[in-house]
């Protein structure tokens, strides 16, 4: 595969960026994708979601008077607005200029996991984002300090249930085990502690806040410290141990590059962020320019969004409804906002499971067939003969000035990493030594090679 094809794809969602890539070069590239802008207007989607206290002190006066059917249609109008949300968010990484910004925060929203059926409220999922977002390529210790004052996390792992003298630890657990250090760098001490500390935080307007009957000032020992504590100076603690980079470099080691990234990768660059301060972006740069000179394509499989969004790139594919992305990738088991718990997608191996595999070759058979993609073709192959579906103008871009391999050769170059001698003899009898580039048929030929180009296993790899 062509090198700057791999690397658009792995610093966004399809091949799209290549020609960017080239042109600028790696560095350049990779400022103008840090200097995008974050856009702070409420959605159009969200204008009737509840938003303030008053917001929600009204529905309870509602719910009283209209009883359970309210409720039902509340939650029927907030499912349909977490659904605007995930469709708004997927047309933003298809239509970026520069996509790694939203790339990273797709990254940080895997790593401080906080779910719509858990949170339940589409404006704290909102704030969430906008956190995550803003601060993709900031400080690692300043977001970790402002993802615990988020109200969707404090809602998320039940900080809403820790008060002085009745503690509820899982906040405290999660920030030490899955958001910096790992498993086996702290002790149940330091948990409970970490819980009293943050005991009282609690929702609020702009951000979670600490409630003055509920939380706990006695003095608190947190990794040899000693102190009346809050959030804040729980991080700056964290971030004073020695496995604080490592978990994290692992993690974007592993979403971006390898599936498994070598140890000695994870603490080369672990011990480079220490020295930057955790600062995100000289990281990045650091591991994308040093990676990129490396012959490393293929570690890594696509996650459902790289390879939906590739493939409906690649075919020109203009008409495609958003929410049948979000339904096929759902399926594949990417919810975006529904993470099955506070781990998060595990990727690698998870993400091409013999079903998995089965619903992509469908979902590449109807698409490159001409055919419209809808919730029911990713389930039933037998889809795929419905006449009524729309046609969505699938067109692949090709050299028709060269011969069957010049052809085969270019396509490989875009689509896949490697395949062996077998397979080469296999598209070569799709597209044959007496291939005529200029015949009426030519483009459905080319597309017949594409379609089994991208069921092939290579293709499902980065």
């Amino acid at each position: 595969m062509d090198n700057n094809i791999l690397w658009s794809l792995r610093l966004g969602f399809s091949s799209k960026e290549a020609k960017a890539i080239l042109d600028l070069g790696l560095t350049k590239f990779l400022e103008k994708s840090f200097s995008s802008k974050v856009k702070n207007e409420i959605p159009n989607f969200l204008e009737n979601s509840p938003k303030t206290f008053d917001d929600f002190k009204q529905l309870r006066m509602q719910y009283k008077t209209d009883g359970i059917e309210a409720r039902k249609q509340l939650r029927i109008a907030e499912a349909k607005v977490s659904l605007d949300m995930k469709t708004s968010w997927i047309e933003k990484m298809r239509t970026e200029e520069f996509p790694l910004r939203e790339k990273m925060t797709c990254f940080w929203h895997n790593h401080y996991v906080a779910t719509f059926q858990k949170v339940k409220v589409n404006y704290y999922i909102y704030q969430h984002q906008q956190i995550l977002e803003e601060n993709a390529f900031g400080n690692f210790r300043e977001l970790t300090k402002k993802i615990l004052k988020s109200n969707a996390m404090v809602r998320y792992l039940d900080n809403t249930d820790n008060k002085k003298g009745k503690n509820n630890e899982n906040l405290s657990r999660e920030l030490l085990e899955l958001f910096t250090l790992g498993i086996g760098n702290y002790t149940e001490s330091d948990i409970k502690n970490g819980a009293k500390a943050l005991a009282g935080l609690g929702i609020a307007e702009d951000g979670a806040k600490y409630r003055r009957a509920l939380e706990d000032n006695d003095s608190k020992t947190y990794f040899g410290k000693t102190g009346n504590f809050k959030s804040d100076d729980l991080v700056d603690i964290i971030f004073e141990q020695k496995e604080i980079p490592y978990l994290i470099t692992r993690k974007i080691l592993a979403w971006f590059i390898y599936d498994t990234p070598q140890d000695v990768l994870v603490k080369y660059y672990g011990d480079y962020f220490r020295e930057m301060d955790f600062e995100i972006k000289p990281l990045l740069t650091k591991i994308f320019t040093e990676e990129f000179t490396k012959n490393n394509a293929g570690s890594k499989i696509k996650n459902p969004l790289e390879y939906t969004l590739q493939l409906i790139s690649e075919l020109n594919i203009e008409n495609v409804n958003p929410k049948t992305i979000v339904s096929f990738i759902k399926e594949q088991g990417m919810d975006l906002y529904n993470q099955p718990n506070v781990k998060g997608w595990i990727g690698g191996n998870s993400w091409l499971t013999s079903q998995v595999y089965l619903q992509r070759n469908t979902v590449a058979d109807l698409l490159c067939s001409g055919r419209g993609l809808n919730r029911k073709a990713i389930k039933s192959k037998e889809e795929m003969n419905d006449k009524n579906r729309k046609i969505n103008g699938a067109k692949i871009e090709w050299n028709n000035s060269g011969n069957n391999k010049q052809i085969i050769a270019e396509l490989k170059e875009r689509l896949l990493y490697n395949v062996d001698e077998a397979t080469q003899k296999d598209f070569e009898t799709i597209i044959k030594y007496d291939f005529n580039s200029k015949a009426v048929n030519a483009d459905q030929v080319v597309m017949r090679l594409v379609n089994a180009m991208v069921k092939l296993p290579e293709y499902q790899l980065i």
